[in-house]
């Protein structure tokens, strides 16, 4: 009966759906991997990470107490060898991704004897 014109309508319904999830989702974040604030080692720190923002709030489940949201990109965690890497990833993507600079490392040298005036 109306097969065809329920179909363009699933169709369209798609369409906006999919226009709809990729305007929530596509927005992340660039930066390099900060130190360990627990070891003095430098493993990891080299890497570039693409970390997806949360597109919806959380709320927090009336049962458990526990918060929580349906957005499961902000688990999404990507690491990159360059920074230049991650932003092509993103451009090639369409993610609208934002660049982070890396804060200047700045040394604090004291002696051990510091510790006694």
């Amino acid at each position: 009966m109306g097969g065809k014109a329920q179909f363009e309508d699933q169709e369209r319904l798609f369409k906006i759906r999919r226009l709809n999830y990729r305007v929530l989702i596509m927005a992340a974040r660039i930066y390099q991997r900060p130190q360990s604030a627990m070891q003095s080692g430098k493993a990891r720190t080299d890497e570039w990470v693409l970390e997806f923002e949360q597109s919806e709030a959380r709320q927090a489940d009336p049962l458990m107490g526990w918060t929580g949201s349906g957005d499961t990109q902000a688990q999404v965690q990507l690491n990159f060898p360059s920074k230049d890497e991650a932003k092509a990833y993103a451009e090639k993507y369409g993610i609208a991704a934002r660049v982070h600079a890396t804060p200047p490392h700045s040394l604090k040298l004291q002696a051990y004897a510091d510790n006694f005036r």
